[in-house]
């Protein structure tokens, strides 16, 4: 069936089309078909949905005031994660103890996960899940936001980067930060570099004072990332919290795709 015979009329010179690092602000897409499409690492503020069909969409994001047929479904949604994974609670630290806990749990989590990479064809670890990172890439990235946020930001090393490092894809290329897509350590590799990573990140939360917490970071002068300015110390440490947490989320997954087609046999 051609793209005519679906939709008589429209013109189809976009269709399959990737648009990255466009900035559609306040545009209108009226009577258009977005059959398909996938939309990733997207800003959808004060977005407007009428008059639409929204049939078998996934939505994985941060979600805020999602309003669907006149009726705010956030707090239902955020409620029902919370039932599902009562850890993910302690994952909004504001306090010293607090942080300490999330930690503790985000430890034991990717210490059983490891292990659960060990098992697989270490060639797997490279591969792809629909499109996203593979296993020793989140790794790498995991690195990057350790070395940006607190060895950086935090405790004030101008330079703290591996070569290793793996910023996130929509981030703008920085001559001080290395980007090596091509790189394709092992899982030792990485491992030791994340140990190390995650090694700081205990002494910083065990050492976080009510003091501390409430505190800002003194700008690191030297240009690199992030920008060179004051954070508060709690939003520094619990960006790490926070990105920990939700890939380890996805790195579970895909290891769960990857080990299905491991029993399957071969993938196509």
């Amino acid at each position: 069936m051609t793209q005519h015979d679906e939709h008589p009329g429209f013109d189809a010179a976009h269709r399959g089309a990737t648009f990255r690092r466009f900035d559609f602000t306040d545009a209108v897409f009226d009577d258009t078909y977005l059959v398909g499409a996938r939309f990733k690492n997207v800003a959808l503020k004060g977005a407007r949905i009428t008059g639409s069909q929204v049939v078998d969409v996934e939505i994985t994001g941060e979600v805020e005031h999602l309003t669907v047929n006149g009726v705010d479904v956030t707090d239902y949604v955020e409620a029902e994660l919370d039932r599902r994974e009562p850890d993910r609670t302690k994952m909004r630290p504001r306090r010293p103890a607090e942080f300490r806990e999330a930690w503790g749990i985000i430890e034991r989590r990717w210490a059983e996960t490891f292990e659960r990479a060990r098992r697989l064809d270490p060639q797997l670890l490279h591969e792809r899940v629909d499109g996203e990172w593979s296993f020793i890439e989140t790794q790498r990235h995991l690195v990057f936001a350790t070395d940006a946020w607190i060895r950086r930001a935090l405790l004030g090393d101008p330079s703290p980067w591996s070569p290793l490092d793996l910023p996130h894809d929509d981030m703008a290329d920085i001559p001080e930060v290395p980007r090596d897509r091509s790189a394709r350590p092992s899982l030792d590799e990485v491992l030791e570099l994340r140990r190390d990573r995650m090694a700081t990140m205990r002494t910083v939360v065990d050492g976080l004072t009510d003091e501390q917490v409430e505190g800002r970071t003194t700008p690191v002068v030297e240009p690199g990332y992030p920008e060179s300015r004051d954070y508060l110390v709690a939003d520094v440490v619990g960006c790490i919290v926070n990105e920990e947490w939700y890939h380890h989320q996805y790195a579970t997954r895909d290891l769960a795709v990857l080990e299905s087609a491991r029993h399957a046999g071969p993938r196509s």
